[in-house]
């Protein structure tokens, strides 16, 4: 039986780190949602349009992680038919045999409510710009602001807002280091593997 992880939350949460760290200890492919979303907006035209198309090459865009790429990612998000589009995408790969791990906004409410794991992953304001902005080499007080606006759109849109599932383990990673929040996480999802083996 396949074992979905859902990992969710707002950006610079942590969530990307943490799932690309779970599928390297326990061998499930991983999939970044967000990036679908940032390549629909890096294509330009009509967003809708572009998710029909989407193709795996589409994903190794550059600049699908710039600061840039995640305003128009949201933008496009918003948009119902733009999901849609991509919602059998990602529960193809989210059924996958052993298991798969799936990080981004809506995979536990939306994509995958029947997660054997759901994790929703938060931190301070504060934090994700500090974070952010160290990754991108930008101004934290300006990150603060841009997170903040992200966050205003993603959580008010119609459809699929960013929200934790009512059954998800909320993980706050403000004071935790990268190695005490992976650890936090893989033990979640050992305790979980080892009931469904029983």
């Amino acid at each position: 039986m396949p074992f979905t992880i859902a990992i969710d939350g707002p950006a610079a949460s942590g969530k990307g780190t943490i799932a690309r760290a779970l599928a390297q200890e326990f061998g499930f492919p991983h999939l970044d949602t967000g990036l679908l979303y940032r390549a629909v907006g890096a294509i330009g035209g009509d967003p809708t349009t572009a998710a029909r198309g989407l193709n795996p090459d589409d994903l190794l865009r550059p600049g699908l992680r710039s600061a840039e790429a995640g305003q128009a990612a949201s933008r496009v998000a918003a948009i119902p038919e733009v999901r849609a589009a991509l919602i059998d995408f990602q529960r193809r790969f989210s059924r996958q045999e052993p298991g798969a791990i799936l990080d981004g906004r809506d995979i536990g409410t939306v994509i995958c409510p029947g997660a054997e794991v759901k994790l929703y992953v938060i931190a301070a304001d504060e934090t994700r710009a500090a974070r952010r902005a160290a990754e991108l080499g930008a101004d934290p007080a300006a990150m603060l602001a841009e997170l903040r606006e992200r966050d205003a759109r993603d959580a008010a849109r119609d459809t699929a807002p960013l929200r934790a599932a009512p059954d998800a383990v909320i993980l706050d990673t403000t004071a935790m280091s990268i190695d005490e929040a992976v650890a936090a996480a893989a033990a979640l999802v050992r305790k979980r593997l080892e009931r469904q083996a029983t």
